[in-house]
């Protein structure tokens, strides 16, 4: 008897191995493509000008220099795909990313507009935006330092563009006493 069990057993092998493969091979031969798969293409990336971004530099005193010099010193080096760009002037306070160049700018005076005007909180900081031709213009207030973003109107959502400079904001320049209405939930 053993021996009929151990011939059974090596027929039963001899014909279980080959149809699995049989079964591996069709289903592969079934459910592949029928091309190769293209490799992805990479993205290429964006041409980027690498020359200084045109900038005034406003007086800027002591206090400002020192929460200035202290958030540029956070900044990201890019934003999204937008590498940061040298400026003409004010190092200290200014910061310029990508083509077309979105700006930043520290120490500015403060913004004059409507109390009917609506501010909008991003991400824990406070802004005034403002339309240009060219341009969205956002302006922190809510800030001891007004911070101004301008971003030009070739990028959509110019509001989203502030969000990643929020971070360095609250960490580096203090809220002031007293916000405007509409500013609560700022830090």
């Amino acid at each position: 008897m053993e021996r009929s069990t151990r011939q059974a057993a090596i027929i039963a092998t001899a014909v279980a191995i080959p149809l699995a493969v049989l079964v591996v091979l069709v289903s592969f031969w079934q459910f592949s493509p029928d091309e190769p798969a293209a490799a992805p293409a990479s993205p290429s990336p964006v041409p980027q000008a690498t020359t200084p971004v045109p900038m005034t530099a406003a007086k800027l005193t002591p206090r400002a220099e020192t929460l200035c010099r202290a958030l540029l010193s956070q900044l990201p080096t890019a934003l999204r795909d937008r590498p940061q760009r040298p400026v003409t002037e004010g190092t200290e306070q200014n910061a310029a990313y990508g083509d077309p160049a979105i700006t930043l700018a520290c120490g500015i005076p403060a913004p004059t507009y409507p109390p009917t005007d609506l501010v909008s909180l991003f991400d824990r900081v406070c802004w005034h935006a403002a339309e240009t031709p060219e341009a969205t213009v956002l302006t922190t207030v809510d800030r001891e330092v007004p911070i101004q973003v301008t971003v030009p109107k070739a990028y959509e959502a110019a509001a989203q563009w502030t969000v990643v400079f929020s971070k360095p904001i609250i960490e580096t320049v203090p809220k002031m006493a007293t916000p405007p209405t509409g500013c609560a939930g700022s830090v």
